[in-house]
Order: C-alpha cells, then structure tokens, then sequence
C-alpha cells in the first residue's frame, strides 16, 4: 500500500488499503468467536438507510465465522428496524435449509416466541432467538451493523442508479402506450389452475419499474367453478379494486391504485379487465401480455392492437420480467394450495397422528407416497413415533388399499 501511495497511484493504494482493513476486521471477529461454544450461531446486524436497509449474517460453526451473507432491501421507507428483521428472519430461515442452534439478534422483535417455536419444529428441537445486551456476541453486531452500512451506502449509489435506469424504461412505456401519465405502480394479474383445482390469482406489483414485493397479493377463487379464466380473473379484479375502495387499515396495500394493469393473456382476458374497470367508474389503462406458440411474451394488446417487441429493447425485458413474475407467483401458490391439501387430506384423518408427527414424518420419509409404504417397524423408528402410532399409520393406508 506505502509502495503504490509513494508511486501516486491512489486507486491502488486505496483498493489495498481496503483489502487489509478486511482482513484485519475478519481477524478481530474471528478473535471473539473462536473462544465460544461449538453450537452452531447465526449473528444478525443490519443497518437502515431512508428507503433501502442492509442485513448481513454471520455464520458461526464450531467457534468459527464459515461465511458471512448479506442482502440488500428495498421500499422499506413505512417500516420501522423491527418489521423488517422480523419480516427478514421468517423469509430467510423458512426458505433455508439449515438452521442454527442460536440465533443472535440486535433488537427485540414482536412475536420472537412465535417465530422461535416455528425454527424449533422445523430444525426438529430448540432454537434459541437472542438479543445480547453486553459481551462477545454484543460486539460483534456492532461491528456486523457497521459493516453492512458501508455495504448499504455503496449499495444505494448502485439502486440508484439502478431505478434512473428503470424510470427511463417506464417513460419510453408512457410514450409506446400514449399514457397522459407515467405508469409509476404497475399491477400484473395471472390465474393458475391445474384441470380446474385449486383455481388461484397472483397480484404482482412494480413501482417505479421494480418489483415491490411487499405489496405482492394473492387470491383464492372462491366463486367460480372449473377452470375458468375469464370469470377468475373478473373476481380477482373486483376483490382488488373493493379493497381499494375500503379505506380501513385492514386492508394496507390496497389502497393505492394502480397507474396501468397489465393482465396475462389475449383480447378475451384483456375485454374482461377493462369492463371491471369501467363499472367501477375508474378509468386505468388496461394492456394484455401476449405469448408466442413457445409460450414466451410476444408483446402487448393495448386498445385492441397488438403492440410487438424487438428482445433487446428495455421496455420488453420489462414487460418479460413482469409476466414472469406474475405467472411465478401464481404457480407457486397454487402449489402451496395443493399441497397443503395433499396433506391435510392424508394425514390429518389418521388417529394418533398430530402436528409434530406429521412433520417428523414428512421429514424422516420425505413424502406422503413413501409414508404410506413404509412397514410398522420402520414407522415407529421415525422420531416422536411410537408402536401404537405406527400402527394408526399403517392399517390407514392399508385400509385405503382394500377398499380400492
């Protein structure tokens, strides 16, 4: 770093100075942990900006940092430290694999025993959520928390730069589509059904041309029977803009409409969305996404003309990743939906058989199908089973068998 300074190459000696100063940090964390326990720890420190929040985990194996993580939000500005590490902690650690015996945080959260007792049943025994007030762990969130404001604030010159680009994007939309004003929140529609069952509808929304997830709904159909889109989508509208129109807190999120819908399908799905519109009095630019015979987007219907892109333009790579989106978040809750049926349906009905067996068995055997083929002795050596029990289990299935 001193040869590179004394050269006036201050880029270099400044890019080696970081290097060390990171090194030096990792050395003086690992100092604090190494000493600790073998239980396995995840230490949480986040730093907040006005509209963007950085969180960064440690992970502590054996008394030692293996690897650290971070990740970088966005819309947060109607949230307060808590909410977030909260809203972070259940995504984070429902979505992982793995989870650690110890979880340390820098600040109380509501509902933390809830959140507790939901890592506990699924790592299968006690996780601990702590917020340390003095010692090691307090030391090392400091040191976490600074970190990740310096990640947050190189973090928030690229989103901004990242949402000028976006908002060029939405303007040269406002202009292809001849809108009086810029599509600044943007909702997409999307119906999923497999042969009829579980009929549901995702809610996708991007403000300013990035997805602003926290504001992402979804929609069982209640009223429509059999697979069709026509009459879901009509309900999915219409739950839509009633809670839009209700202004109690219950229903936060909906209150703002939006600027353009896009809906995911033809002149038909587009027909049905503009009608719900007008009956409602509300006068907000409708365009249907349009797929190729590969089943990838085409381009846009928009007063009844088909608006075609080249792939490398910007606004289609928009309106792609919006149906992408959309499309995604339907399928993944309809899957949700069936499965939760799947297993409700199965296992729910069998004597003996609670919450916490039916997830020691799902986790043991991996599916209901392998479940069922599984004898009494290899049921009740499944944690938390006993004979009795297994039993229950087997003569279940078995009973299926004969009246089939």
């Amino acid at each position: 770093m001193l040869a590179a300074s004394e050269n006036m190459d201050y880029e270099l000696a400044a890019k080696y100075r970081d290097q060390i100063n990171a090194l030096e940090l990792i050395a003086e964390k690992q100092k604090i942990v190494s000493a600790n326990s073998s239980i396995d720890q995840d230490v949480i420190g986040s730093a907040m900006g006005i509209e963007e929040a950085c969180i960064q985990i440690f992970f502590i194996r054996n008394g030692k940092i293996m690897g650290r993580e971070h990740y970088l939000l966005t819309n947060i500005e109607n949230e307060t430290r808590e909410e977030i590490i909260s809203s972070f902690l259940t995504q984070f650690y429902t979505g992982t694999v793995y989870i650690p015996k110890e979880i340390y945080i820098e600040a109380e959260i509501e509902d933390m025993d809830v959140l507790e007792k939901l890592l506990s049943e699924k790592r299968g025994n006690k996780v601990s959520i702590k917020v340390p007030a003095k010692g090691d762990k307090s030391m090392l969130i400091k040191m976490i928390k600074k970190n990740a404001l310096e990640i947050l604030e190189k973090g928030s010159q690229r989103i901004k730069k990242n949402l000028d680009e976006s908002m060029q994007v939405v303007g040269e939309l406002k202009n292809l589509l001849e809108l009086d004003e810029l599509p600044l929140r943007i909702e997409a529609y999307d119906i999923s059904n497999i042969q009829g069952v579980e009929s549901v509808g995702s809610m996708v929304v991007f403000e300013r041309g990035v997805p602003s997830k926290s504001n992402y709904r979804r929609f069982k159909i209640k009223t429509v029977e059999g697979p069709n889109d026509y009459k879901s989508m009509e309900e999915v509208l219409e739950r839509r803009i009633n809670r839009g129109l209700d202004n109690s807190d219950e229903v936060k999120g909906f209150n703002k409409m939006p600027d353009l819908i896009l809906i995911d399908g033809g002149k038909g799905q587009t027909k049905i969305a503009e009608d719900v519109i007008a009956n409602y009095g509300l006068r907000i630019p409708v365009c249907g996404m349009i797929k190729d015979d590969k089943h990838t987007t085409r381009g846009l219907i928009f007063n009844n003309r088909e608006i075609e892109f080249k792939k490398t333009d910007p606004v289609y790579r928009l309106i792609y990743r919006i149906q992408e989106e959309a499309h995604r978040f339907a399928i993944e809750y309809h899957r949700n939906l069936r499965d939760k049926t799947l297993f409700r349906s199965e296992l729910d009905n069998i004597e003996n058989i609670g919450e916490k067996r039916k997830l020691n068995l799902l986790k043991e055997f991996g599916s209901v199908d392998n479940i069922r083929k599984k004898s009494v002795e290899e049921l009740s050596a499944a944690p938390g089973m006993n004979i009795k029990a297994a039993e229950s289990v087997f003569n279940y299935f078995n009973k299926q068998k004969t009246l089939q």
